[in-house]
């Protein structure tokens, strides 16, 4: 069955930031309407930041979000991780409603946010910490998903000491130490170089088809897009809307991927062109 389906809209409490009012639906997440609006004295010209937004994510799905900067896809991370909650609309995970932090979910954020004074294998366990649970239960967990994305050795050495790309696989293992059912990925490769890159969406993937894991996908690579995801969702500028879903057809094979990219990035490109000439930004 599906895990999330969404509808909703939000508004942030900060001048200048994101703030969303939209419909969203994802993975049995389903939405209905509802009213929350933050205390009028705390709200300093409140930008809408998406709107009318309803899609669902099917269990088991990859999806990439693409769209115009400022179109509010970290937002729509961040209210499904229920970090920021709609101003109307709902989503559900798993068909209960969003109403705070989701426990059953991880994310990985664009900088990979490993504490510097603490070793590696400490940095994966900081859930545990944080949710105080059995930290001794975990540590064999932990260290299967660094062996599994090549960082075993690195288990007792410090974030300061690795690389840009290991930093990035130890921030995943991080978001994976629970086995969550649902990944929320907000430009976690952003930052490293091409060939890293690649290296990082083969262990991604691989990760995925043995776990099954949910992804959602947060990029500005409309190359990215179609290499990771089976569908692609665009948003449209501010206000964020869905303005087109496009399915990936096909297997991952390196082939299949060239296929795919050639027929549908120009596609978008035209549309995104498209979208931001008539706005006037980019």
């Amino acid at each position: 069955g599906s895990d999330l389906e969404a509808q909703r809209g939000v508004h942030d409490d900060v001048a200048d930031s994101e703030v969303l009012h939209e419909d969203v639906a994802v993975q049995t997440l389903r939405a209905d309407r509802a009213e929350e609006r933050p205390p009028k004295h705390l709200v300093v010209d409140a930008v809408l930041a998406l709107q009318d937004l309803d899609f669902e994510i099917p269990q088991g799905q990859f999806v990439s979000v693409v769209g115009p900067s400022g179109c509010g896809k970290s937002t729509l991370l961040r209210c499904i991780a229920g970090l920021d909650l709609p101003t109307t609309g709902t989503i559900e995970v798993k068909g209960r409603r969003v109403s705070g932090p989701v426990v059953d979910l991880g994310v990985v954020f664009q900088r990979d946010v490993l504490l510097d004074w603490r070793k590696i294998i400490d940095n994966v366990l900081l859930p545990v910490e944080f949710r105080r649970l059995n930290r001794r239960a975990y540590e064999p967990r932990a260290l299967a998903l660094l062996d599994k994305m090549g960082l075993a050795e690195f288990a007792g050495r410090y974030p300061w000491e690795l690389s840009g790309g290991m930093r990035q696989r130890v921030a995943i293992c991080r978001a994976l130490l629970d086995d969550p059912d649902i990944l929320l990925m907000d430009e976690p490769f952003g930052a490293v170089d091409a060939i890293t890159r690649d290296l990082l969406h083969e262990d991604l993937l691989r990760v995925q088809d043995e776990t099954g894991v949910t992804i959602v996908f947060v990029t500005h690579s409309l190359r990215e897009a179609t290499r990771l995801g089976d569908r692609i969702v665009v948003l449209s500028s501010r206000p964020g809307r869905v303005l087109e879903e496009f399915p990936i057809e096909g297997d991952r094979s390196p082939e299949a991927n060239e296929l795919a990219a050639a027929d549908i990035v120009p596609r978008i490109t035209d549309l995104l062109r498209s979208e931001i000439g008539r706005h006037g930004r980019s």
